[in-house]
Formats: C-alpha cells, structure tokens, sequence
C-alpha cells in the first residue's frame, strides 16, 4: 500500500517567515502540501497572513497550543521547549482551548486539528479535545480521529532537540527513518522545526527526507485530509 507523506512546519515566527516560505516552495514544487502548527497567540500580521494564503492554497493548519510562554499551573513539563499539554487535566486543558478558540475566532482562522508542542498530549487534553469539537489529534506516535476514535500508528520523525549526535548522524537518521516508513506504507509523518532552516545541512536533510518518501511511492498529503469531518 502506498504511504502518505504528511509534512508538518513549526516555529513560524516573523524571523523565520522567509525561510518557512522557502520550504513551502519547495514543496510546492514536489507538489507535497503542508500541515502548519499554528499557535493562537500568534495573533494578527505577516505570519497569520501567510498562513491564510499557505490554507488557500490547500494546505493544512492545526492548532498548535495556546501560549507556549506560560507555565501551565498543574504541572510544568520541560522537554528542551515547553509541552505546554502533556501533562493537564482535563479542566485546565478545557480553559486553555476556550482561550486559544477565542484568539483563533479574533483572526478568523477556523481550526478542527490539534498537534500539541513537543507531540505530547495528556488524556485530559484528548477528552476537552472532543468537548471543544476538535475532529483530530496528531501527537509523537499516531494521530487520532476524535470522531471515529480510529488511531492511525505512524511516528513523527524530526531533528531532536540539541544531541550528542553529530549533525550528519542526525540528517541521515531522518532520511533512513523516512524511506522505511514509506516502504511499510502508511503514514509518513515529517516534522520541522522553523528553527531548524537556519542550518542548511538540516533543511537539505529534511528537503532529503522528502524526497527519497515520494521516490518511495508515498505521496503528498495533509493532516486535515484524515480528519471526519463533525456533522453539525
């Protein structure tokens, strides 16, 4: 069976916009679509802007945390950045979505998926999720339809975070890691770090990565094409 290839980008800040719609031209050429990890205190300007125009053109946004700035008061999960979800209850994960929802409806940009920071979501995220009318969670090792409960099995592969590995060991890991996944059919879930362009042996890995997924027979897909849509 031939894999879907989802490329997800986050990160997506002011200085970094260049580099981000670098990539997505990149992509555009290999026609992949991307999947934006938007976070709802981005608030309005260039990003938001070329986020809008990335959504017209068919690609993907999911909401990606509320504020990654503040500490949540259950309990601080530090993994190199802050997971602002992986460890909430489902109350505290409640108000969190009402204010993120409310910073998103200020910019107008309608989201129904959900990639939490760092890939982690706790099971209190997963049911104020459902609540709030999310129809797809996406974290470290499958991606969730909140409609169907169906899980897909598929995990992120990405840089880490600062390693003792080498910067060559870490591109080759993620080109290797991406060919058999799409050997195995599936998913195939690529993820970057806006951070990350600035170096460019990561972006030519990652560009890489890409690559050798299609010659692979994966082809291009978005998070939101394995949602169920919610029936009002």
């Amino acid at each position: 069976m031939d894999a879907r290839l989802l490329v997800s980008l986050s990160g997506v800040t002011t200085r970094t916009l260049h580099r981000c719609a670098d990539l997505a031209a990149e992509l555009d050429r290999r026609k992949v679509p991307l999947s934006v990890l938007y976070a709802a205190r981005t608030g309005e300007g260039p990003v938001t802007e070329w986020v809008r125009t990335r959504r017209a053109r068919g690609d993907s946004v999911l909401l990606h945390g509320y504020d990654h700035r503040i500490t949540p008061t259950h309990r601080a999960v530090y993994l190199g950045k802050r997971a602002e979800f992986a460890a909430l209850p489902a109350h505290e994960a409640r108000l969190r979505l009402i204010a993120a929802k409310a910073a998103l409806d200020t910019t107008g940009m309608a989201v129904d998926g959900f990639a939490p920071p760092r890939w982690i979501a706790s099971e209190g995220t997963v049911q104020a999720l459902r609540e709030h009318g999310f129809a797809l969670c996406a974290d470290l090792v499958s991606v969730r339809d909140l409609v169907t409960g169906q899980v897909r099995r598929a995990r992120v592969q990405e840089f880490s975070g600062p390693s003792q590995r080498t910067e060559t060991v870490r591109c080759f890991a993620l080109v290797l890691a991406a060919a058999r996944a799409a050997r195995r059919g599936g998913l195939v879930r690529l993820g970057i770090d806006a951070a990350d362009l600035t170096r460019p042996g990561l972006r030519q890995a990652f560009l890489d990565a890409v690559d050798v997924s299609l010659e692979n027979r994966a082809f291009g897909a978005t998070y939101g094409s394995l949602r169920t849509p919610i029936r009002a």
